[in-house]
């Protein structure tokens, strides 16, 4: 079989896009990525037990547009809200890990 030697991989359309892990631009992008991986965790989590954004919210103890924020990419959530939304709203821990 022939290789394109046009194609790359997705890490090197990253590290072209975004520069090399370590760089501002990279750390950007992955920090940002990292908070679009937990709003889609989130989403699919609920969608899973049958409930909507505000009965979630309720079971929480926050707000329907709160959750929205999280499902939706948004940067200013807090910690604690995160571990709180899991814990109350599904039984699940969050855990971090540092790389």
């Amino acid at each position: 079989m022939k290789k394109n030697k046009n194609l790359k991989s997705f890490d090197e359309h990253i590290d072209e896009e975004y520069g090399k892990k370590g760089t501002k631009l990279r750390d950007e992008y992955e920090a940002g990525f990292e908070a679009f991986k937990l709003g889609v965790m989130l989403q699919e989590l609920r969608t899973k037990n049958g409930l909507t954004q505000e009965q979630l919210a309720e079971k929480c103890g926050t707000t329907k547009s709160y959750i929205s924020r999280i499902e939706n990419n948004a940067s200013d959530i807090r910690l604690s809200t995160i571990m709180r939304i899991f814990q109350e709203g599904f039984g699940k821990q969050v855990r971090l890990t540092l790389n």
